[in-house]
């Protein structure tokens, strides 16, 4: 893993367990590596990988059992498939729309393009 200077090393791991959780590599009800695992495969202090995963329990996509270790909560994927979506049409899409303005592009051409270029119905 290459970390990058434009945000904290915590932030930056807790987006990557978000991508697991996303893409399925971390199922719900799943555990994820341990706090000193993460540490040691990424070279990273342990404290830097607790804060991370404290975050993830703090939003609910976590949980620690005790004893056991950190666990998917059930619900996690949906919960941030809807909170992805809700940025896309809030932010992404209302950016997307003003750049087709701007260049002057006429929105039925790039609505058929995305049909075409993605395959959606």
């Amino acid at each position: 893993m290459q970390w990058h200077d434009e945000q904290p090393i915590y932030r930056q791991l807790r987006d990557l367990v978000v991508e697991r959780i996303m893409d399925g590599s971390f199922a719900e009800g799943a555990a994820v590596p341990s706090v000193r695992q993460v540490a040691s495969d990424y070279r990273i202090n342990h404290l830097t990988v607790a804060r991370a995963y404290q975050e993830l329990v703090e939003t609910g996509l976590l949980e620690k059992r005790r004893g056991l270790g950190m666990y998917v909560t059930l619900g996690a994927r949906a919960t941030l498939t809807a909170d992805e979506q809700a940025h896309f049409f809030a932010r992404e899409l209302p950016a997307f729309a003003e750049r087709v303005r701007n260049l002057g592009l006429d929105m039925q051409q790039v609505t058929q393009r995305l049909l075409q270029e993605g395959d959606i119905e």
